[in-house]
């Protein structure tokens, strides 16, 4: 289980998607769960990643400023997982 920060709500592993900050500072999705670095997980909703990007809520959990842009990434990359749960089921991811 872990929590999701946009929602605060505890979900299971495969609901959730990683996001990570590197040592460098960048952001990026974390598909394998595995990169090294500072680690938040978001739901696989995307009305919560639009909510999140209207509130930049991604910047206040990893402390700096996150560009619309990767929040458009995380939206699309969340629109098309949700949509592969909703055909496979959690075994795919």
């Amino acid at each position: 289980m872990r929590k999701d920060i946009i929602s605060n709500e505890m979900k299971p592993k495969k609901e959730m998607v990683r996001i990570v900050k590197n040592q460098a500072g960048e952001i990026s999705i974390d598909p394998t769960g595995k990169k090294s670095g500072r680690g938040a997980y978001v739901s696989l909703e995307p009305a919560a990643i639009k909510k999140a990007k209207d509130k930049h809520l991604l910047d206040a959990a990893f402390g700096l400023k996150i560009a619309d842009d990767f929040y458009d990434e995380l939206y699309a990359y969340v629109d098309h997982q949700k949509a592969r749960q909703e055909l496979f089921g959690n075994q795919s991811k």
